[in-house]
């Protein structure tokens, strides 16, 4: 479809970082390439995430489209990491897609978040899609360096899709739409007029079909940019209907097969998981410097200290804060490695059973009640070591607490913790949902 020349214009109209600040590190990723390992990409996830932190409180104030940030991780390669050697892609496990995630979750939240989500949907046409729509997508996705959104929440109304001559159309409106003004590619999600099937599909952003609200103005997360969205007349052709035979107009069951198709709701459970678990360990670590170097030891103590860094209640708090965010990143990365695991024993043959697919959503479910409570408790409990002057808007130590209080709110994880109590007591695995 045409790009739509008043969306545009309007677009252009919206405050949005500029991408010429990162051009000093946009020429130096340039020079090096894409990394080679799977160390290589965590050590290019971490440049970025220093580049990142460096001004991420003064960018949280601003609330400024992200463009300079989404013009980074092209740049760094990053959206790459998952993506098919032959394409131009890192050629990387998921096990190794959410470290990525969660280092620069460390520096930025909102852009981690944004990473994230780009790579679960740029991987959707893998689980949903033929042989040929996935490789036809992920060729598109990586030689073009694509960073890719969705507007696909499913506590809104589905998106209604109807069939006009050889093309499926998509009307409907979505509350939260992440990273979709900033994307290349949307992915849409939608009901089959007249049954119960679900239709994926890719769909170019800036088109006179999609009009973003600009409404994302949150407490937190502030630059994942995660308006809504109003969808009208958007159409595709059959042959990009992710797991529909163009001949039939009907679902391939041998593609769209549960529960293979339905890990992506695991994979993404585990992305958000990660960048909780980022923006913890990056709070932890802003605090530390902070109380190095600025906070003061307590001066009515019978006990009294000559630095900050001697108090004992400072002390036992890092400790005890370290040591739960190791212990909640070593379930992450095993929750990482069995999803992994399944993903290269199955995923040419689909034929994962619905044990195998329970057992490591229960493994994903166990790190994200974990994360979540963990994540919520740091990002909070680093005030009580680094001060009152810790609380200035400047300083941007309350953006950590804030970011994870917004997305932890995405789904109860009340849910979570009675779906493993079933687990545990009845030895019943999940049926799949929208967000097991």
């Amino acid at each position: 479809m045409a790009t739509s020349i008043s969306q545009t214009a309007l677009q252009a109209t919206i405050p949005s970082s500029d991408p010429h600040v990162y051009r000093e590190h946009h020429q130096k990723f340039k020079d090096e390439g894409l990394p080679t390992s799977a160390d290589a990409w965590l050590e290019r996830a971490r440049q970025v995430s220093d580049i990142l932190a460096a001004d991420a409180a003064a960018r949280d104030i601003e609330n400024r489209s992200p463009r300079a940030e989404v013009s980074l991780l092209k740049s760094s390669g990053l959206l790459k990491v998952l993506g098919p050697i032959d394409y131009g892609g890192g050629g990387q496990s998921w096990e190794v897609g959410y470290k990525v995630i969660r280092e620069v979750a460390k520096g930025d939240g909102s852009i981690g978040m944004l990473l994230g989500y780009h790579l679960l949907w740029s991987t959707t046409a893998n689980l949903v899609g033929t042989n040929e729509q996935k490789d036809r997508i992920q060729k598109l996705i990586i030689e073009n360096n694509y960073f890719v959104g969705g507007a696909v929440n499913p506590r809104d109304n589905d998106l209604q899709i109807t069939e006009e001559g050889d093309h499926l159309v998509f009307n409907g409106a979505k509350n939260f739409n992440t990273g979709g003004v900033i994307s290349d590619l949307t992915v849409l999600e939608g009901v089959f007029s007249g049954t119960e099937n679900h239709i994926f599909a890719f769909v170019p952003t800036v088109q006179e079909g999609i009009q973003f609200a600009h409404n994302w103005n949150n407490v937190g997360l502030r630059l994942t940019e995660s308006g809504s969205v109003a969808i009208n007349q958007v159409q595709i052709p059959w042959a990009d209907a992710l797991g529909w035979d163009v001949r039939t107009h009907a679902p391939d069951p041998t593609v769209l097969a549960i529960p293979f198709g339905s890990l992506l709701l695991p994979t993404i459970q585990l992305v958000f998981t990660n960048f909780y678990l980022g923006i913890a360990l990056g709070s932890l670590k802003f605090a530390a410097k902070y109380t190095t170097a600025t906070t003061r030891p307590w001066p009515f103590s019978n006990d009294q200290k000559k630095s900050a860094t001697e108090e004992f209640y400072i002390l036992e708090r890092y400790g005890n804060f370290f040591a739960h965010l190791r212990a909640a990143e070593a379930l992450v990365d095993r929750a990482g490695l069995e999803l992994a695991t399944l993903y290269e024993r199955h995923g040419e043959s689909r034929s994962v059973t619905p044990r195998e697919r329970g057992e490591v959503a229960e493994w994903i479910a166990s790190a994200k009640v974990v994360t979540t409570d963990t994540a919520l408790r740091v990002t909070a409990g680093v005030f009580e070591v680094t001060g009152s002057r810790a609380t200035g808007r400047k300083v941007g130590l309350d953006r950590f607490w804030r970011d994870v209080r917004t997305h932890t709110l995405h789904d109860p994880v009340a849910y979570k913790n009675r779906e493993l109590g079933e687990y545990v007591l009845l030895d019943k695995i999940p049926e799949p949902t929208w967000y097991t």
